[in-house]
């Protein structure tokens, strides 16, 4: 009987042992061929990864640049000594978008700031200590020896007239300059100094920084060492996927950027105050004391706000005088209009018939803003108000003909959204 019962047992069971150890080498050969491939994976994009942040985050290239020039006396700032002698300024997080513009978080004097510096493209980031005499000439190389206060002050208004056109309020911009140059209150501008503040002049972020001091629309400026400045900490981005992991930002659909805006952005009266503050911005730009401004990078990832929710413009890179957006399109070639580009969305006319691009825009600020505003105040805007937002947004948006002959209509369209989104916030907390 126990015979009898082995037999059915090698009967019933053989056949399927065999086919199952038929399969295991397949098996084992499948999980190795895609572990193999994930481990591939992973490597390509660490590789990928490595890369990129290698060729954005160069805050060591500019560190030993910075500190090799104010060793050697060719440059000097409110920041050197913390920044290069007494090691006081930490970096943290890179922030850089492109090679050229370092942005880096940071701590200094117990402070969260943000620290700026540029490196020119032609200074590879593998240079190492061959980089620093190519600086010294290329960008520290004005004023030279021998320029006396007069003439300095006389080149730097050539220079504002050049870039923001002629206006009678230059002459105190100048009066700001020297005065940041003179940082430690000795009444006399160093040659030093001067070249630190005249190289700083050349970026475009610190001219309209500087411009726009005490506005209230841009991080106030703490501090600066040659060409690296510091500013106020990086404020919070309005951008709708901020609040994901960087290497998931890419993969967000467009559908899903106002369901996430609503989600994990601000409650609806703090954005309505934001987007007040965006339109005092724009305002600012259009009716400052130092030119017109525009704006040629309008996304909600510029869109930047304080603690408290006060708009602060995250990005001024892409914020350009008028007479530099005139300069670049005077005379260009052109066979479209998408050739009359300035930035990313700084659009011109182009003439076809002589085939050059015309000097004005034909989108104004405020109606790039307004199309901005429709995605960020809409979603979660109370009932009663939406229809009218809307209706006003759209109209808004919808400002066109050349940027220089709609500013009454212009002044109009934003006075009535200020006004309309102030009644709905007054005289409660959000104020």
């Amino acid at each position: 009987m126990r015979r009898l019962r082995r037999l059915a047992h090698l009967v019933l069971f053989c056949p399927f042992s065999k086919g199952l150890q038929g399969r295991l080498p397949g098996l084992r050969v499948k999980y190795v061929f895609l572990v193999w491939l994930g481990v591939l994976a992973g490597s390509w994009l660490a590789y990928v990864h490595y890369s990129s942040y290698a060729e954005l985050c160069r805050g060591h290239v500019c560190r030993v640049v910075i500190c090799d020039q104010y060793h050697k006396g060719i440059i000097s700032g409110s920041i050197c000594q913390d920044l290069c002698s007494l090691q006081q300024v930490e970096w943290r997080t890179c922030l850089s978008s492109v090679p050229g513009q370092q942005v880096y978080s940071g701590l200094w004097q117990g402070k969260e700031v943000t620290i700026k510096c540029g490196l020119e493209e032609s200074l590879s980031w593998k240079a190492g200590a061959k980089v620093a005499p190519r600086r010294e000439l290329v960008l520290f190389d004005k004023p030279t020896r021998g320029t006396s206060i007069k003439e300095f002050r006389e080149m730097t208004l050539s220079f504002l007239k050049a870039n923001l056109g002629d206006l009678p309020s230059l002459p105190a911009l100048v009066g700001q300059v020297l005065l940041m140059a003179d940082f430690n209150k000795d009444s006399r501008v160093s040659l030093a100094e001067a070249k630190s503040v005249w190289a700083l002049l050349q970026r475009n972020e610190f001219l309209l920084l500087l411009s726009m001091q005490g506005k209230g629309h841009a991080s106030p400026l703490l501090g600066h060492c040659g060409d690296l400045y510091v500013t106020e900490g990086i404020p919070h981005s309005s951008g709708p996927a901020a609040a994901l992991p960087a290497l998931l930002q890419p993969l967000l659909p467009p559908a899903l950027h106002g369901a996430l805006q609503q989600w994990l952005g601000p409650a609806w009266p703090w954005r309505a105050k934001i987007a007040i503050g965006l339109l005092e911005f724009v305002e600012e730009l259009f009716h400052g004391a130092y030119g017109t401004f525009y704006m040629c990078e309008t996304t909600l990832a510029n869109v930047g706000y304080t603690a408290k929710y006060d708009f602060r413009m995250a990005d001024l890179q892409q914020v350009a005088p008028e007479a530099a957006v005139r300069r670049f399109l005077r005379g260009r070639h052109c066979e479209r209009s998408a050739d009359c580009t300035y930035g990313r969305d700084c659009r011109a006319p182009c003439d076809t018939l002589l085939r050059q691009c015309k000097g004005d825009l034909v989108q104004p600020n405020l109606a790039k803003v307004c199309e901005l505003l429709r995605d960020y105040l809409l979603p979660g805007a109370p009932a009663g108000l939406r229809a009218e937002l809307g209706r006003q947004l759209r109209t808004c948006s919808t400002l066109s003909g050349l940027a220089s002959q709609v500013e009454a209509h212009h002044s109009l369209v934003l006075s009535h959204l200020k006004t309309l989104l102030w009644k709905e916030i007054s005289n409660t907390k959000y104020t």
